[in-house]
């Protein structure tokens, strides 16, 4: 009890115990919930819980494992109430579209979607020995291909398979957390990998990344064609069978020819020098950051992050997220000067 005494009075001294731990919880609820602003709103929450119930604390488990906790509880909670169980990506939901977008995007009331990851943030987590249960890397961990998968898992399997397989707990750790069996536990575990090996999700290392150096020739290519509007060459960076997502559309689109044809068509009326491309991070990925010159020629407005994923030596996918509420929480401006 001792622990619990120390702080059980002293916000302050609580707040210095809590705060190291703030990105390691946000990015738990990021892989939970497949939503940014959920998983900060989250963090604030698990922070007031324990607060309210710190003089539950007996230090019986550690300080950080008991956040984990209740962190990975309040995650529960929110998936058991809200109408949206899982944020997807659009490709979840149906067949590749053909031709031109159609109508207007569905709206939040109709669609959740999953949400990018900024890289500064995963940059702000001290990396701390996972145990020996863990399967994969941090980066591993956050890239779009995983956390896509893995909201497609109920939700106790969720948790279960991120305790287990990234945070490294061991089978008796995670059963306490839950408040479960040790049986009930590997069960879960057991469907949750079989799930993400059926759907293609288990690693995102699926087939060879390009190496470092390519990647740096593809990015700068890929900067120089969208700036010049050079749609052919954009198009020659991409895996013959890319794939592109756009939420909040729901049309998504296999296959180089398909994408460069609708890009063909969206900007078809921009000249060359009519957009512009800020390299940035997301998910522990390469994404650029889209704008767009604004109809009266004064600047340059944001438009979309868009989060690229290698395979081998080319552009496997384009992930484009419409949402310019993103911008800030990726340390970018709305608006680029001339």
């Amino acid at each position: 009890m001792g622990a619990a005494v120390e702080w059980s009075t002293d916000q302050q001294q609580f707040q210095q115990l809590a705060e190291p731990h703030r990105y390691q919880l946000q990015v738990h609820c990021y892989r939970m919930l497949g939503s940014l602003h959920e998983a900060e709103d989250l963090v604030q929450e698990t922070f007031l819980r324990a607060w309210r119930a710190r003089e539950q604390f007996e230090g019986r488990a550690s300080f950080r494992n008991w956040l984990y906790r209740i962190a990975t509880n309040a995650c529960l909670n929110v998936i058991a109430s809200r109408a949206h169980a899982r944020r997807l990506l659009p490709d979840a939901y149906g067949p590749a579209a053909h031709g031109p977008l159609t109508g207007s995007p569905p709206g939040e009331a109709e669609v959740a979607w999953l949400e990018p990851y900024p890289g500064m943030l995963v940059d702000e987590i001290v990396d701390v020995e996972p145990g020996p249960e863990a399967l994969y890397e941090l980066r591993e961990s956050v890239q779009l291909a995983f956390v896509a998968a893995i909201q497609q898992l109920p939700a106790r399997q969720r948790a279960v398979l991120l305790l287990r397989d990234v945070l490294g707990w061991s089978a008796i750790e995670t059963a306490r957390l839950l408040d479960t069996s040790v049986a009930s536990v590997n069960s879960a575990l057991q469907r949750a990998r079989a799930t993400l090996e059926r759907i293609g999700g288990a690693r995102e290392q699926l087939s060879p990344t390009a190496t470092d150096e390519r990647q740096r020739e593809l990015l700068e290519r890929y900067l120089e064609t969208w700036e010049a509007s050079d749609m052919d060459g954009f198009a020659a960076l991409l895996k013959e069978d890319a794939i592109l997502r756009m939420p909040p559309w729901i049309e998504w689109y296999r296959g180089r020819e398909a994408i460069a044809a609708l890009f063909r068509s969206i900007r078809q009326p921009r000249p060359a020098g009519g957009s512009r491309a800020v390299l940035t991070s997301a998910n522990g990925q390469p994404a650029f950051a889209h704008y767009t010159l604004a109809s009266d020629g004064s600047a340059f407005q944001a438009q979309a992050i868009q989060v690229v994923t290698f395979e081998q030596d080319a552009i496997g996918a384009l992930t484009a997220f419409l949402d310019t509420g993103l911008f800030p929480k990726f340390g970018l401006p709305t608006t680029l000067p001339l």
